[in-house]
């Protein structure tokens, strides 16, 4: 199942990006998490950094990118339906190979329009994608 979590690009930059997502009551995996209390669930808040953070590096690399590592991850506010979620995500330094490095933040907004706060903020990487066609061969090269 894919989820997506940019509903909309609000700005963008060279190294800067803002998007949004706003929860539905609709959203499929809300009715299981949790049926009396629908709350997004915090790993959708971590994808929708990491979905931001594809658009702002999917033009460099044309190829398709991957969570990598996740550090210093923190959660503070919940995401209910009827709010959305305002995802920055910046680049950090860049290396010449390697993983690229990200900084995200999703802010709470209700349904009013007021901000409520972090909902999830945390670094992380990004990295091509890893054939396994390829990793198959080095296994069976290494028998």
């Amino acid at each position: 199942m894919r989820f997506n979590l940019v509903d909309a690009v609000l700005d963008r930059g060279p190294d800067r990006i803002v998007t949004l997502k706003q929860v539905s009551v609709a959203e499929e995996y809300l009715a299981d998490h949790f049926p009396t209390f629908p709350v997004l669930p915090g790993v959708l808040m971590l994808e929708a950094m990491v979905q931001a953070a594809r658009l702002l590096a999917s033009e460099e690399t044309g190829e398709p990118l991957v969570l990598g590592s996740v550090r210093a991850l923190k959660y503070g506010r919940i995401v209910q339906p009827g709010d959305s979620l305002r995802i920055e995500v910046a680049r950090g330094p860049r290396g010449s190979e390697g993983p690229a490095e990200f900084k995200g933040e999703a802010r709470v907004v209700g349904p009013d329009g007021v901000e409520r706060g972090v909902a999830a903020s945390g670094r992380f990487t990004l990295r091509t994608v890893r054939l396994q066609a390829a990793a198959v061969g080095e296994s069976s090269r290494a028998v």
